[in-house]
């Protein structure tokens, strides 16, 4: 089934009011989730809706967190989510990066204390209205088996990076540090499908293409998915989030960072305070002028473009380009949910009395 931006929008915002969120929360919270499904990121969109609400009703989310900044330099600080939505944790985080920024031409930040925080580019994206390059990062619920191992000791830990150009569209990564993301093994499961080899090992440490590997007490696989494909790359990416969000900010990290669902509880002895993300903001003109940086990645943007494709390939695209392609169809046509999600969100609806 099909819905309108402004239908999904609405539901969102209005079940987070009824967990208690306030009125600006509930936008920005609404407006985070919905930007995943406008761009394609359909396993960290409404999808994830109940499972937020889950988590609030364990007592694990705070709708009504008091953020603030408990450590700061003039170009770095540390924020306390107070246990609040990542959705707007982060957000927070980020713009505390882009005013020092503002003032010292970069401004990092690192957060503890809060969840799940919806996509990653969005948060990076927020730099690129005020020319700067943005930068962020979140650990995860431990899925992920580091190279040569049978235990779940990282997230997918995801990266993205935004920098703005003149007259072409901005550049913008945004990628797990996994072969593939948690969520995307959610889609293959309402579809019953099974996962790609590299995506998943079992619990013995050996490839699989059950899509519930995971569930099964498997492991999904870093970037790469074996050594002879770089997976101690990827692990070593994932690693290196996790140490910037986690070891830096004083959240959890590794194995003790708090899992997602509801039904799994956090570890009777943390190392730190809830999940940890970090956050980067750096001026253009901090390294040289603005205008002259944004042409030359026209001009970097461009040459990439003309590349010869191989064979059966139309073109060569820029990371950034087939979610934004995908946010303005589905703006104009509207977001396709899975019937599973579908249902899952209208029953989601009928416990807090708002029709789907």
């Amino acid at each position: 089934m099909t819905f309108s931006y402004e239908h999904l929008f609405d539901f969102t915002k209005n079940i987070l009011l009824k967990i208690g969120c306030s009125e600006k929360d509930a936008a920005l919270a609404a407006d985070v989730l919905l930007s995943a499904d406008l761009r394609g990121v359909d396993s960290h969109g409404v999808a994830r809706l109940s499972g937020y609400v889950r988590l609030w009703e364990k007592g694990r989310i705070n709708a009504q967190p008091k953020i603030r900044v408990v450590h700061e330099t003039p170009s770095t600080a540390v924020v306390d989510g107070d246990g609040g939505l990542g959705l707007v944790v982060a957000p927070y985080a980020m713009q505390v990066a882009i005013d020092k920024a503002k003032n010292a031409g970069t401004g990092w930040v690192a957060v503890k204390n809060s969840n799940h925080y919806g996509i990653a580019g969005y948060h990076a994206m927020m730099a690129l209205e005020h020319e700067m390059i943005g930068l962020s990062l979140t650990n995860a619920s431990p899925l992920v088996s580091p190279t040569f191992s049978k235990e779940r000791l990282l997230g997918t830990n995801p990266i993205s990076v935004a920098i703005p150009a003149k007259e072409q569209p901005p550049f913008v990564a945004d990628m797990a540090t996994t072969t593939a993301a948690n969520g995307k093994l959610e889609i293959l499961q309402r579809k019953n499908l099974d996962a790609p080899i590299g995506w998943v090992q079992d619990k013995e440490g050996h490839p699989t293409t059950d899509s519930n590997g995971v569930k099964k007490g498997g492991a999904l696989l870093p970037l790469g998915g074996d050594r002879e494909h770089g997976s101690h790359k990827g692990y070593a990416l994932g690693a290196i989030v996790d140490i910037f969000s986690a070891v830096l900010s004083g959240a959890n990290y590794g194995p003790w960072v708090p899992p997602f669902v509801a039904f799994l509880d956090p570890d009777p002895n943390p190392v730190g305070d809830g999940i940890g993300h970090f956050f980067g903001a750096m001026r253009v003109d901090a390294f040289r002028p603005a205008d002259e940086f944004k042409t030359h990645m026209d001009n970097w943007i461009t040459r990439f473009r003309k590349a010869t494709p191989t064979p059966g390939n139309e073109k060569v695209i820029i990371p950034g380009d087939p979610e934004r392609e995908l946010e303005a169809e589905r703006r104009n046509n509207g977001i396709p949910l899975l019937d599973p999600v579908v249902e899952d969100l209208s029953q989601l609806g009928e416990r807090f009395g708002i029709k789907m």
